[in-house]
């Protein structure tokens, strides 16, 4: 059995985009911690194995860690078996699959190429976790009313927010809130930047807000494929009007 991270390591990683360097160093290390393998790591967070273990290499796990390790990969007792991980590639194949086939069934639909043309200059796209970040509020309304028609009728949002210091946090997650027309939003830890540490100089009241789709794996690998097909459409264009 794998030890779960506490609620506030999970924040971090779900706002992996918005860390600094050493907050990510910070990140693995407190996984590895735990007695995760490289990479289970890596599953959950985009970092080179390289880079991971040069984070990690004073870490010595227990013997009980080690052997809870072996027994998770090697297909016996409780843990997960080896062959998981090929049904799931299987299932990708399959969600990327239909998900070309049914960009090519919407792409006369403007709210479908707006939302996934957004997706590709503005998303997440180094770990299978649909999220956006972003100042203007119009960007994160058309991302939240794009995933709601086109992944799921009542998705699950997590927000977070990246403030410069002697930004009014409080008042920046109620003007996230209502600019957004939500009711309420549930936030995770706010990164505050340290003073002293950036050039720019008209500091947003309101920071940058990150939104991320819970349980959005399947979601992700959709939307990479909505994007390869968009991508493949548009560099053909030039091509048939030679």
């Amino acid at each position: 059995m794998r030890t779960e991270p506490p609620p506030e390591l999970l924040a971090d990683v779900a706002r992996w985009s918005l860390l600094s360097r050493p907050e990510r160093a910070g990140v693995g290390r407190a996984l590895r911690r735990l007695g995760w393998s490289y990479r289970e790591i890596r599953e959950i967070v985009p970092v080179p194995r390289s880079t991971l273990a040069g984070w990690c290499r004073d870490i010595a796990l227990t013997d009980a860690q080690v052997a809870a390790i072996r027994e998770r990969t090697s297909g016996s007792g409780r843990g997960t078996p080896r062959d998981t991980q090929r049904r799931r590639r299987a299932q990708i194949e399959h969600i990327r699959a239909d998900a070309h086939v049914f960009a090519q069934e919407h792409l006369h639909d403007p709210l479908f190429v707006a939302g996934t043309v957004l997706y590709w200059g503005e998303g997440a796209k180094t770990s299978p976790r649909l999220a956006v970040a972003n100042a203007d509020v119009r960007t994160i309304r058309l991302f939240l009313r794009w995933v709601e028609r086109f992944h799921r009728p009542e998705p699950e949002f997590v927000f977070a927010l990246h403030l410069h210091q002697g930004n009014d946090e409080e008042h920046a997650k109620r003007w996230w809130t209502d600019a957004i027309g939500l009711e309420r939003a549930e936030f995770t830890k706010t990164f505050i930047k340290p003073a002293g540490t950036g050039h720019r100089k008209n500091r947003l009241p309101q920071g940058v807000c990150r939104v991320c789709m819970r349980r959005s794996a399947d979601a992700w690998h959709r939307t990479m494929a909505w994007i390869d097909a968009l991508g493949r459409l548009l560099s053909d264009e030039p091509a048939r009007g030679c």
